[in-house]
């Protein structure tokens, strides 16, 4: 990136100062771009991704078709849920990853706390 950084990488970076993943508390990071969205639970101490999950997810590529956004971000966010607790992994850190806290993010940040994810 040249010298202009546009608005959701400043976004991004000053989140980043202040949210940090480590082994007992991993970072939630959510990307999204216009059809899919992509979530991972990364120990930024090991630099390690210890969970991840997508639309393109093998377990919900099919069921998504009919879907809006909204709901196949809460499809997400309840499966990066199921996989965190079954790697023994009960409370992270959220990052929005420099998005606005609204739509497709806030729908999947509280389906993975529906699901048991506690942040």
């Amino acid at each position: 990136m040249a010298m202009r950084i546009v608005g959701r990488e400043r976004r991004k970076l000053r989140i980043r100062k202040k949210v940090n993943g480590t082994e007992s508390r991993p970072r939630l990071s959510v990307f999204r771009t216009a059809k899919h969205i992509y979530v991972q639970v990364i120990d930024d101490v090991k630099g390690q991704t210890l969970a991840h999950a997508s639309t393109l997810t093998k377990d919900l590529r099919g069921t998504l078709s009919e879907d809006t956004k909204s709901d196949a971000a809460k499809k997400v966010g309840s499966l990066i849920a199921k996989i965190c607790k079954s790697k023994g992994i009960e409370k992270v850190v959220f990052d929005r990853n420099g998005y606005l806290y609204h739509g497709r993010i806030s729908a999947l940040a509280q389906a993975a706390r529906d699901a048991g994810l506690e942040f």
